[in-house]
């Protein structure tokens, strides 16, 4: 009867926590919520089986079974969306263009409080672009650099199914001696290859962006690296990312050639491995694989 009360306050939880995240479309939240529905299914479905009287089993056995039968379902569940992604005409690294439409901020309270956040802290806009990412579907992209123009903020909007905005953050720096400081808390997998001029750093658990360029400058001071003023414009600097970084997974094999993805889609086996490994990751530990 104790285990009966727990489920039934988990699946409240749960339903909670849903209707919470579909305002806020915080990744955190999303991570308690399927670590939620797991342990549901784990330790509910047993109970189910039990009442019903299709087995005798220890209820224990049959939790441990019911574990394991979620994270081979989700598994399956991921693998065939990765597939279906290969083998889709929507572009993994798609080109962006500048925004004319005037909508490239959302009039959400907390979005608002954002904005005036880097008005406060020295932060102007550079630019607004958009990229198609699929029928109807754009992310809207604000680009922000700080008042020496050495610290390039890029803000990225990203539609969730709930109708929610996920709000993510890439901040980049170049410095004298060539390299590229990369931090961001991006909650999507890449599972690809960055070049080896990238010094790239993923902090999805970290939301807060005055704690996340805190951390950016603490790498640049620790590395003492000399930040070089960025002279090229987003616009130009982000279509040169997408095309370098298609580029250079398709010669280390995380892509398929362009001649061979027509029949055997655009990621690689060996690529969709280290997506799903990477997807899982996020998805339950809040934790980006280091490539």
């Amino acid at each position: 009867m104790n285990a009966e009360y727990s489920v039934v306050a988990a699946i409240v939880a749960s339903l909670v926590l849903l209707q919470l995240n579909q305002r806020r479309g915080s990744p955190v939240l999303a991570i308690f919520n399927r670590w939620l529905r797991w342990f549901i299914f784990a330790f509910g479905m047993p109970l189910v089986c039990l009442d019903l009287g299709w087995t005798q089993r220890p209820y224990g056995m049959l939790v441990v079974t019911f574990f394991l039968v979620w994270f081979l379902l989700e598994t399956l569940y991921n693998w065939l969306a990765i597939k279906a992604l290969s083998v889709s005409p929507l572009p993994l690294f798609p080109r962006f263009s500048i925004n004319h439409s005037g909508e490239e901020w959302p009039t959400q309270p907390r979005l608002l409080k954002l904005r005036d956040w880097l008005r406060t802290n020295g932060f102007k806009q550079v630019q607004a672009l958009k990229a198609e990412v699929g029928p109807s579907m754009h992310l809207r992209v604000s680009v922000y650099q700080d008042a020496e123009a050495g610290l390039r903020l890029q803000i990225t909007f990203l539609p969730q199914p709930s109708g929610a905005l996920a709000v993510t953050y890439n901040l980049a720096t170049n410095t004298v001696s060539g390299y590229r400081y990369v931090t961001d808390n991006l909650h999507l997998p890449f599972g690809g290859f960055y070049p080896e001029n990238w010094l790239v750093e993923r902090n999805p658990w970290r939301r807060s962006l005055a704690k996340l360029v805190k951390r950016h400058r603490d790498r640049l001071a620790r590395g003492n690296e000399m930040v070089a003023p960025w002279t090229t414009d987003p616009l130009t600097d982000l279509n040169v990312q997408q095309r370098d970084l298609e580029r250079i997974n398709t010669e280390l094999g995380f892509l398929f050639p362009h001649s061979d993805r027509e029949e055997h889609g655009k990621i690689s086996h060996e690529g969709r491995y280290r997506v799903w490994k990477e997807y899982w990751m996020l998805n339950y530990f809040g934790r980006s694989e280091r490539y």
